[in-house]
This record gives structure tokens, sequence and C-alpha cells, in this order.
């Protein structure tokens, strides 16, 4: 329960919280990028609703299914618990407009950037969303850009494809697309 509304701290999943592996579904296979666990307690601790918000094209793609993404956030969370964290939610989009199959192959409004998973949340949260106070973390451009929308704070992490995506707009001179740059979990926590 939150006093008045909620400060959440919404988190894309793989390339900012674990090490980036093609359509993450088995738990064997993921791997906490160093830092995740303490970051994600710092926040927990501070009072944030943690949030994950993730795309995943591999059900879309019939590579894996919605079960196989609900067994692998079980463990997630029970990995972050061994160090004292936790995520409080996690949303995620199963669909994919052009490579999705059956079903799953549509427009749709969860898929980042938009922001369908960001109102599922706030849906759920019976006391609202602090948004001033509220924050989307990311590695990929889609990921910010969704937070924006929502209308949070949107931070770009250095993991992932975070770095490279920094360095271009730097590059070119262009204004970033996000509202703050760290070079990972746990420097963004801290900021």
């Amino acid at each position: 329960m939150c006093k008045n509304s909620c400060k959440v701290v919404f988190l894309d999943r793989d390339g900012t919280m674990n090490v980036e592996v093609n359509y993450l579904h088995r738990k064997e296979d993921l791997k906490l990028i160093d830092g995740t666990a303490e970051a994600v307690r710092l926040l927990n601790e501070a009072g944030y609703k943690v949030i994950v918000i993730t795309n995943q094209a591999g059900v879309a793609r019939g590579y894996y299914t919605e079960a196989d993404v609900k067994i692998l956030h079980d463990y997630m969370n029970e990995v972050l618990e061994r160090d004292g964290a936790h995520v409080d939610a996690f949303y995620y989009c199963p669909h994919h407009p052009e490579h999705g199959i059956g079903l799953y192959k549509k427009k749709c409004h969860c898929r980042k950037p938009e922001t369908g998973m960001f109102e599922m949340a706030e849906r759920d949260l019976p006391e609202g969303i602090d948004k001033v106070h509220s924050y989307m973390i990311g590695d990929k451009l889609l990921d910010t850009e969704a937070g924006q929308r929502f209308g949070v704070t949107s931070i770009l992490v250095g993991t992932g494809y975070g770095a490279e995506l920094h360095k271009e707009q730097q590059e070119k001179g262009e204004k970033p697309s996000y509202d703050h740059y760290a070079e990972d979990l746990g420097q963004a926590a801290q900021w």
C-alpha cells in the first residue's frame, strides 16, 4: 500500500536487469547484471514500487509460451529475494505486429513504446501513480520514449544497447531522447 499515490520505478527487463539473451525464457539462462539486486533493494527501501515492463516478442513468434514468461518472472523474484530485493509486479507484451503468429500477430497498445503496460499497472494500483516522482529505466530508446509518453522521467542505462545509443546521440550532437543517462541500474537507482 502507498500513502496517497505510489512512487514507481518501471524497469525494462532484458539488457537492463539481466544480461541480454536472445528470447530469454529458461531459468537456467537468466543472469542478472552485476548490481541489479542491490539496485532493486535500494529502490524497495526508498519506498518505490518496482514494476517490470517488458516486450516479449518470443511469445508472439511461438518460441515460448506466456506460462514460460510467468515462470521466469517468478524465478527472477526468487533470485532477487536472496539479496533482500523484489519486483512488485511484472507486465509483458506478448504481441508483435509483423512477426507474430495467430492471435499474437497484431498492432497493440501494450508493446513499448506504447504505454498500455504502464496503464495496466496504473489501473492495478488503486492509489494511483505519482508521475512526478516516478521513473522508467531501460537500455533502449523505445523504453525511454514509452516512459516519457506516460509522463514519467526516463533514464537510459549503458547496459544492453544503451551505451551505444547514448554514444550515437552524443556524436550526432542530438538532444538526448531521455531525461538522464546512467552507466547501469545501480547508478540510475543512486541518482
